[in-house]
């Protein structure tokens, strides 16, 4: 059965693809994310601004683990490519050192200024970066995942695709595992509404920028974890579904994390929470034997 991503008509996919008018309060769960973030770079040692690339926007922070070589695990912030910042996006810096997994989070151009293509270049080019710096921020370049959410779950599907690794000089295993937080993974059925006045693809560019169509041959694919808010819109939980059952069709090691409670922008969160669900899935991916 096929899951349904562009609903019956324009007003409507538009709706299920409006992620703030889903909540009620959109500046209050904004300000819960910076607090949340302010509270972790309070009490988590970080480096801050590194330049990945020539673009003013080409910059990430650090936060090393105490015990190194440390796995790392590599966060791109939302924002549906054209809005946010990585100074928001740490809040789990503080869970994720004091269990031995360094964190990164990434900045990167915003659309329109720059293009979706040029957006999913420069993440690229910064998982390479950390790659060939490892050895002096203490992380192990054998043990980098990724994750992100809602646009970052997009480019987390990106950097989990084939056929980029060769052209920026890292293994095709470099990504270990990922997570995807309500993930837009096919694209095309964004072009017909407002949110094409910043991401400016046709449907066929579209496509060639869309997870759903680029999936990882499984001998180099990651394990693969996903998640979608109880209250998100049935837009975003389709995007979801569908990215689960293209996985499954080709084998991969994917699963579905079950949220009971969370909205789009506070779905998030559960990583700063070291007794969620969430948290200890994506622990378990990092560490599994608990090490």
């Amino acid at each position: 059965m096929s899951i349904d991503l562009n609903f019956e008509n324009l007003e409507q996919r538009a709706i299920q693809y409006n992620a703030r008018a889903s909540v009620s309060d959109f500046s209050g769960c904004m300000t819960q994310y910076a607090a949340l973030a302010e509270r972790a770079k309070s009490s988590t040692a970080g480096i801050y601004d590194l330049q990945y690339g020539m673009g003013i926007a080409e910059r990430l922070d650090i936060f090393p683990a105490a015990r190194q070589p440390a796995p790392l695990f590599v966060f791109i912030h939302g924002g549906y490519w054209h809005s946010q910042t990585k100074e928001d996006a740490c809040s789990m810096a503080h869970s994720f050192t004091q269990h031995n997994v360094a964190l990164a989070t990434l900045e990167y151009t915003l659309l329109p200024e720059a293009t979706l293509a040029e957006t999913v270049r420069e993440v690229r080019s910064a998982i390479s970066w950390l790659y060939h710096h490892s050895a002096q921020f203490g992380i192990d370049p054998e043990r980098i995942f990724i994750g992100g959410s809602s646009a970052g779950g997009h480019l987390t599907g990106m950097l989990i695709a084939d056929d980029w690794q060769t052209s920026y000089r890292v293994p095709p295993q470099v990504i270990k595992g990922a997570l995807a937080l309500s993930g837009l993974f096919d694209i095309r059925p964004l072009c017909d509404i407002y949110i094409n006045d910043w991401m400016r693809q046709t449907p066929e560019q579209a496509k060639l920028l869309s997870p759903m169509f680029l999936l990882p041959e499984k001998r180099h694919a990651p394990q693969i974890l996903l998640s979608v808010g109880a209250k998100e819109t049935t837009g975003f939980k389709h995007q979801t579904q569908a990215y689960y059952a293209a996985c499954k069709e080709k084998g991969l090691d994917v699963q579905i994390i079950e949220d009971q409670e969370n909205n789009h922008f506070t779905l998030v969160n559960e990583l700063a929470d070291r007794q969620s669900n969430m948290f200890k899935h994506v622990m378990a991916m990092i560490h599994p034997q608990g090490q």
